[in-house]
């Protein structure tokens, strides 16, 4: 597997070697050990998955806290743009976003650590995300960020008319206003 380093300390992108031939492909899509020695040191405990249609943006969400996450992300079926937004009050790039597309084409993953609020934008027809947690979820820790900050300067590259939210991620405060 290639790893690559993003310009936000903490943050990895994962290209996982395929093997493929004409009954399909293999790849080793989590290895403790091998993504350890990557610098990805998390105890994964829950595995989630969703499924979403075109235009469909989720996020910023993350938890605060004791009950922070780290997650890798993927797709399996289909293509979003995944972004992580750093919210770590000490760090140098507090504030900044970085933004992958991953696919089920790339079988690309995205190792987002704690301290970070993270969303996805759905790109293709449909898409199958997933993605481990080495925290459980905590609904009073939940919170959120608003996807569309100015601030940010999020490019989800969705037109705004074309863009479907639930009620909640509508709702979310600015950057600026976000408890942490």
């Amino acid at each position: 597997m290639k790893v690559l380093t993003c310009d936000i300390a903490g943050l990895r992108v994962v290209e996982p070697k395929v093997f493929g031939d004409a009954r399909g492909y293999f790849f080793e899509a989590w290895s403790q050990e091998r993504y350890r020695e990557a610098g990805i040191d998390a105890n994964f405990i829950q595995d989630n998955e969703s499924f979403s249609h075109y235009g469909v943006v989720r996020g910023l969400h993350y938890q605060q806290g004791e009950f922070a996450q780290a997650k890798l992300v993927r797709v399996i079926r289909g293509t979003v743009l995944d972004v992580a937004v750093d919210i770590r009050k000490d760090s140098a790039t507090f504030g900044r976003h970085y933004a992958v597309e991953l696919s089920g084409e790339n079988k690309r993953q995205f190792f987002i650590p704690r301290g970070f609020a993270h969303g996805f934008a759905v790109l293709s027809e449909e898409a199958i995300f997933a993605y481990k947690c080495d925290n459980f979820y905590m609904p009073s820790a939940e919170r959120g960020i608003r996807y569309d900050d100015p601030e940010l300067g999020i490019d989800w590259r969705i037109p705004v008319d074309k863009r479907q939210l639930s009620e909640k991620d509508t709702k979310h405060p600015l950057f600026r206003e976000a408890q942490r």
